[in-house]
């Protein structure tokens, strides 16, 4: 989607300087919606016990996923932009993230994968050792490394200018959905 969204402004005569701009200002919007998605899904469970939902993260806003309220959500939404613009930027980051997912899968694999193959020649079984033994370096390690590349890389607790426009009901495979579109001044 990134790569459509750039590919079609370059052709509409702008440089591929100006693209590149584009492609960061698209980018940073994901990563602020990211964090507004996380924030929201914290201030919700605040209020709902035993919160079921999710969410994923657009340029123009972000999906909540889960049977609410619209006003629910727009009081959340709203909660989060006051207080992460006070300084809770730890809201950005969300324990049922797919960044930490993503980042326990690679370095497991990574792990393992480069553990087996350090020792090429030894027997198959201790191979196999060493590759779960990588995997279960991988997977610790992953524990810190899954939020601090939310709060690094994924999401952008810079709230600044950011303000909710409307938010849409729908389904998603048969689930209720609500897209929450966002606006960030400059």
């Amino acid at each position: 989607m990134l790569y459509d969204f750039v590919m079609h402004t370059s052709t509409l005569g702008e440089s591929a300087a100006d693209a590149g701009q584009i492609s960061v200002n698209v980018i940073e919007r994901i990563r602020r919606n990211h964090a507004l998605e996380h924030a929201t899904l914290h201030m919700l469970a605040e209020r709902i016990k035993n919160l079921r939902g999710g969410g994923y993260a657009a340029p123009t806003g972000y999906y909540v996923y889960g049977n609410f309220d619209i006003e629910q959500i727009a009081w959340a939404a709203n909660e989060a932009i006051r207080r992460m613009n006070e300084g809770q930027v730890r809201l950005a980051v969300h324990p049922g993230c797919g960044t930490n997912l993503a980042t326990t899968g690679v370095l497991t694999g990574l792990l393992s994968f480069v553990a087996g193959n350090l020792f090429r020649k030894a027997r198959w079984q201790d191979r196999l050792t060493f590759s779960l033994l990588g995997a279960m370096i991988g997977g610790f390690l992953a524990y810190p490394l899954g939020p601090w590349m939310q709060a690094n890389v994924t999401t952008s607790a810079d709230m600044h200018g950011m303000r909710v426009n409307a938010i849409k009901r729908t389904e998603f495979m048969g689930m209720p959905a609500h897209f929450v579109e966002t606006e960030i001044a400059a």
